[in-house]
């Protein structure tokens, strides 16, 4: 089912709308008696789709794909002095203008949680950014002691890889759920209900007496902990204000790769002492501190959802139905709205070039992410006859890496910002978001290299531990970069362009993990890193096409943001220039 296109230009007062028949009308009523709605429509959809944005958050904290496309987004956009914007719509039962008052928040509400206090915000930001954490943690914790596994349970090492296959399939599969039902019913319903899932679903894994058990458990748990992970960027969203993102976004955008590069170290030295099944305790452990924070410290953030509230509060104490917000407008059938926000992302993945080569660039990286897991112990345990605990260790260097990138981050940001200056509407091509990664994409078969070629049993083990160190500071930057192309790109459909993102980089992370071993057994480790090197040496090109050709590419599409108008980030020659 797909949803009526905006077109991005000036014809947007005359877009069609699908109505609850299926056929295209403008509501039953003329396009005449629609002008005043539509012209309110207009002004905040050009505004809002028009104004950079500064991460890939900005247009993620609103309700764009639950939403019809008549919706004035200035009740999330803006606090007002009455706390209410007068706004007139015609009923589809009657066929009347009617009046309503959008409930909006007040100029310095304190309900707002952009307004709350910076400590309380940063502790909110911590928090959430610790959830990101220990989810990423507790996907890669187990690879330190995969051996225990297939020893207990007489199963191959590919069986036992298992484990972390399940795991990131339910990444993949978790998200196309739980973004919409946040949308719904807000994000701490959704934090504190599949985290509560999550540590229930560990308790099996710890405790689990056959393989089957393990394997379903860790799909649970592995849809139950995407949900966080999807959540995440819309609470900072909803917490910080544009100009305040930059440092709270740097400290997410290293949570998942902090997770990974830690967990084998710690689990490698908490295997060695306690066994696997403690790899799963500790998963426990963590994922309840972080429940129970939650729960207790951190409130509702979606603003859409507490202005809901609000609306019935008033319409209770005032009796005037008037109260209302855009959500009580919305009359599509929430079967409608769950199937657009569940097929949007497969349409954007299969018919927009951009969505498809970017999240297969992006699947690629995660892929390696995972490879690394497995890899590691290949070279120092089988290569080098080294313990767990000392293989977690060179994970050292790809954390660090991580840490320098986040560190970093804000001065790319601010760069940004610098360019939006040059443009004299503010507004740079989405193409601007591309320089980071044009870049940073050379260290990823850099450090690919570095590690395989320095793996050789009898060579130092610093060669193959600081490989890691250019892969772990290229992945944030591709990341971010990847993430803020995509929304600019995209603009009121981001949230499925990232759904289609995460969904295929899951799998592909999932399946790159069982292929791993026979792959380095069989091309050797030089050759095997060499591979995944000259792979990743490939998709260096995907940014640079994009950045060099990508306005033409989104004036040929249906879903992308264009403006005919908008300038080139590449100069190009004037017509009679040689």
């Amino acid at each position: 089912m797909d949803q009526p296109h905006i077109s991005h230009g000036t014809s947007l007062t005359t877009t069609p709308t699908v109505s609850d028949a299926g056929g295209v009308l403008e509501h039953g009523v003329e396009k005449s008696d629609t002008r005043l709605t539509r012209a309110s429509t207009r002004r905040t959809l050009e505004h809002y789709e028009t104004r950079p944005t500064q991460d890939a958050s900005d247009l993620l904290d609103l309700p764009y794909d639950i939403l019809s496309d008549e919706a004035d987004m200035n009740e999330y956009l803006e606090e007002t002095t009455t706390g209410v914007i007068p706004k007139k719509t015609v009923s589809r039962v009657t066929g009347r203008l009617e009046e309503h008052e959008l409930v909006t928040f007040k100029i310095g509400d304190p309900e707002n949680p952009k307004n709350w206090s910076k400590p309380y915000k940063w502790w909110c930001t911590m928090t959430v950014a610790f959830t990101c954490f220990t989810v990423a943690f507790n996907s890669a914790v187990i690879t330190a002691d995969l051996e225990g596994v297939s020893e207990r349970f007489h199963v191959s090492e590919e069986v036992s890889l298992l484990t972390i296959t399940m795991f990131v399939i339910g990444f993949g599969v978790g998200p196309l759920a739980f973004a919409p039902l946040s949308e719904l019913y807000g994000r701490k319903p959704v934090y504190v209900l599949t985290l509560g899932l999550a540590v229930i679903f560990e308790i099996p894994c710890a405790v689990a007496q056959n393989i089957g058990t393990l394997l379903v458990c860790r799909l649970i748990d592995g849809i139950a902990f995407s949900a966080p992970m999807t959540l995440v960027g819309g609470t900072l969203a909803d917490l910080w204000k544009n100009e305040e993102r930059g440092v709270p976004m740097a400290v997410f955008s290293a949570a998942p790769f902090i997770g990974p590069a830690i967990g084998p170290l710690a689990g490698g030295f908490l295997g060695d002492a306690a066994g696997w099944r403690w790899l799963y305790w500790i998963q426990l452990i963590l994922a309840g501190v972080c429940l129970g924070i939650l729960t207790f410290t951190v409130p509702e953030t979606y603003a859409p959802i507490l202005l809901d509230k609000r609306a019935k509060k008033l319409r209770k104490e005032t009796g005037d139905s008037r109260y209302v917000t855009e959500r009580d407008l919305d009359m599509r059938p929430l079967t409608q709205q769950l199937a657009i926000f569940l097929l949007r992302p497969l349409q954007l993945l299969f018919l927009e070039p951009i969505v498809l080569l970017i999240s297969l660039y992006m699947s690629v990286l995660y892929g390696l992410l995972y490879m690394f897991f497995v890899a590691y112990p290949i070279v120092y345990v089988e290569g080098k006859g080294w313990s767990e605990g000392s293989t977690g260790l060179m994970f050292i260097p790809l954390a660090l890496g991580v840490v320098c990138s986040a560190v970093l981050s804000p001065l790319v940001n601010k760069h940004y910002l610098s360019v939006c200056a040059k443009y004299p509407d503010g507004k740079p091509p989405a193409e601007a978001r591309l320089i980071p990664m044009m870049l940073s994409c050379w260290l990823i078969p850099i450090g690919l290299f570095i590690f395989g070629w320095t793996s050789y049993p009898d060579v130092s083990y610093w060669g193959p531990m600081m490989g890691g160190f250019p892969v772990g500071f290229g992945f944030i930057f591709l990341y971010n970069s990847a993430n803020n192309y995509l929304v600019d790109t995209y603009q009121h459909l981001a949230a499925s362009a990232l759904a289609a993102k995460t969904c295929i980089r899951s799998f592909w992370g999932a399946g790159v993990v069982l292929f791993t071993v026979q792959m380095y057994h069989t091309l050797g480790y030089q050759w095997a890193s060499s591979l995944l090197a000259f792979l990743a040496l490939a998709c260096c090109a995907i940014p640079y096409v994009f950045y060099f050709y990508g306005a033409r590419i989104r004036r040929l599409s249906r879903y992308a943001f264009h403006d005919e108008n908008e300038a080139s980030p590449v100069r190009t020659k004037t017509e009679g220039e040689v």
